[in-house]
Parts: structure tokens; C-alpha cells; sequence
């Protein structure tokens, strides 16, 4: 489920003035906003099923799962960050990973169609590491993260 809604970037065809030398991306607010909702129900939803053990005991797997998710959200809002010196990425569950630009061996865009849907990924692999970012850790299209990457890559003078 994506919100909809993708950070305030301009596409690769629009020139804006000088080439942004820092970008950042992040989770969608909105989307944090409906889990913490969704986990606040679940936890009012066990409240009411207290006298039904197995849903009770549903509902609150359910709660901790979507407070997990939440809070990796508000934890680690941005996952990805690009600046001169190279890229961080979010790391584990809500830890940081500076990647200098000579460490990253490529940045492509891997697409996938499964049961009928098409889901992108933006894979930074480093040769040790494969960092998977999706449209959901992005709010933007992998697409277009790329092209701002190697942009900014190329700005600062790191060959790729």
C-alpha cells in the first residue's frame, strides 16, 4: 500500500536551478500516521474481546505487529540520504549506514511481477551488502531516486 503522495522532488526532466547536492528520502508521514491509527485500534478492538481468549490474544498479535511496524517508522523515517561524500542507508531495524561513494559498486532499479502486481526496488549493492529500498521507504519512485543518486554522484566527482 503506498500513500499516494511522493516527496516534493522535481522529475528528471525539469530543470530547477542548480543540481541538489544533499537529497534525503523518507517513509510517508501519512502512511506512519494510519499504522499508529491501526495500532491503536487493534489495541481498543483487545479491550473489547477480553472475554474471547483466542481473539483476544489475536488482536493483540496483531496490535504488536502494527506497533512494531509504526515504530520502525518514527524510529527510522528516513531511509535513504545522499550527499557528496556518498549515500546513508537505514540499516537492521532502525540503525544508519554511511556508504562512501567508492564502497557502492552500482545502483539499479530491480522490478518484480507478482501475482499480477508490479512492485520496484532501488538495489545499492556495495559487493558485501544489498541495500533494498521500495517505493514505500522511498516515497518517491525508485526510478527517479536513481537518477537524483547519480546525479549527485556525479557532482561530486566520485566515478561509477
Amino acid at each position: 500500500m503506498r500513500s499516494g503522495a511522493f516527496s516534493e522532488q522535481p522529475a528528471a526532466d525539469e530543470p530547477d536551478g542548480p543540481e541538489p547536492t544533499t537529497m534525503r528520502w523518507r517513509v510517508s508521514p501519512g502512511f506512519t500516521a494510519l499504522k499508529c491509527a491501526v495500532t491503536v485500534a487493534l489495541a481498543l478492538g483487545a479491550a473489547f474481546l477480553a472475554e474471547d481468549r483466542p481473539a483476544l490474544s489475536a488482536a493483540i498479535v496483531a496490535a504488536i505487529v502494527a506497533g512494531a511496524y509504526a515504530l520502525r517508522d518514527l524510529l527510522a523515517p528516513v531511509r535513504l540520504a545522499a550527499d557528496p561524500d556518498g549515500v546513508t542507508v537505514v540499516s537492521g531495524y532502525a540503525g544508519h549506514r554511511h556508504l562512501a561513494w567508492p564502497e557502492i559498486e552500482r545502483v539499479r532499479l530491480e522490478s518484480r511481477t507478482r501475482a499480477g502486481l508490479r512492485s520496484e526496488f532501488l538495489e545499492i549493492d556495495t559487493g558485501d551488502n544489498l541495500h533494498l529500498l521500495s517505493t514505500y521507504d522511498l516515497n518517491a519512485r525508485p526510478a527517479d531516486v536513481a537518477v537524483a543518486l547519480d546525479r549527485i554522484r556525479a557532482a561530486s566527482g566520485a566515478t561509477g
